[in-house]
């Protein structure tokens, strides 16, 4: 089984939405029972709570169910765990890479972006996803297409991590 987890700041906007997103297309991909998707907060500040409401939205327009959502916190012994460490946002990529336990954790950790094609020629430092927490609907909708532009690119990368995997056996 491969495992991935999606990381932002209080897990109820962003990485639950990368999460299910993920989700859904790996099931569409023929995936779905090779590849498990999760998410967490770099903080405790929203543990237990569900998904913001505007990103449940934005979701349900695309047919995906968001309501069993909880967020929670990443937890450390995941750096061992996740074949995968997806961060949404600069501040996140930069506390997991900073929390990490060696090297070979550190090279899981890549923004979300990184994977989306439209942006081979963007600096690290730009591919960042902001919150959509102070905002509004158009805010989440941003999300939506930053986080959609690069699910292919992961589907595609894992896919290739996976028959490796299996030529390897």
């Amino acid at each position: 089984m491969y495992r991935i987890v999606t990381v932002c700041t209080g897990n109820i906007c962003r990485s639950p939405m990368a999460e299910l997103m993920l989700t859904h297309a790996f099931g569409r991909a023929g995936l779905g029972d090779d590849v498990v998707v999760d998410s967490a907060g770099t903080t405790d500040w929203e543990a237990g709570r569900p998904i913001d409401e505007r990103a449940a939205a934005k979701l349900t327009e695309l047919g995906i169910e968001s309501h069993l959502h909880r967020a929670r916190m990443f937890e450390p012994g995941w750096y061992r765990d996740r074949d995968l460490i997806l961060a949404l946002d600069l501040d996140h990529y930069r506390e997991l890479r900073r929390d990490a336990p060696d090297d070979d954790a550190r090279d899981r950790i890549h923004l979300l972006r990184e994977f989306d094609p439209s942006t081979t020629d963007t600096a690290l430092e730009d591919l960042g996803i902001y919150d959509p927490w102070y905002g509004d609907a158009s805010d989440f909708e941003a999300t939506w297409k930053m986080v959609d532009g690069a699910v292919d690119g992961v589907v595609r990368f894992v896919r290739h991590e996976l028959d490796a995997d299996r030529s390897d056996d």
